[in-house]
């Protein structure tokens, strides 16, 4: 029998991070849970950190993933924006590095080309595949949990997660 993978997909962000997991035994692959976390504007910043660190503990503590897979940032035209997200992002590398968990991190275009097989495609050819792929009744109701399973599910079939 083949062995059982588990990556944890990650699409970052302060005001919502969205996350899946994936399993994946073989050319099988199914997803064991999704979700989004979300942090209020009203909290300092270092607040909401230690929450979405905690969130993200808890998250790995309880599906026990083999490995994380991170969306990249892209640069963005609002410094701002990209300076929260990249917080963001650190507290997701230290959790897995707190967790003893490879990462690996995916472009935006290399996660649309390996779930709809087009670099360029909109978010809704990414849902429509994700929903096709995992047999999903409906979508997640946050587009970030959408974008963490599109990770998850192009680190599951790049086999890049070590």
């Amino acid at each position: 029998m083949k062995p059982r993978r588990r990556v944890l997909g990650i699409d970052p962000g302060l005001a919502r991070l969205g996350w899946a997991v994936v399993e994946s035994r073989g050319a099988s692959v199914t997803l064991a849970g999704c979700g989004c976390i979300e942090t209020s504007v009203r909290q300092s910043v270092s607040v909401r950190l230690r929450q979405l660190y905690a969130r993200l503990d808890a998250i790995i503590r309880d599906y026990r993933p083999t490995a994380m897979a991170v969306e990249k940032l892209f640069f963005t035209k609002n410094v701002s924006t990209g300076i929260v997200v990249g917080q963001a992002r650190g507290v997701v590398l230290l959790a897995a590095a707190m967790a003893g968990l490879p990462v690996d991190e995916f472009t935006p275009t290399t996660v649309k080309q390996s779930v709809t097989g087009d670099g360029r495609a909109d978010k809704r050819q990414v849902q429509r595949m994700i929903q096709i792929l995992l047999g999903l009744k409906r979508l997640p109701r946050h587009d970030d949990t959408a974008d963490a399973i599109a990770v998850a599910l192009c680190a599951a079939a790049t086999k890049v997660v070590h």
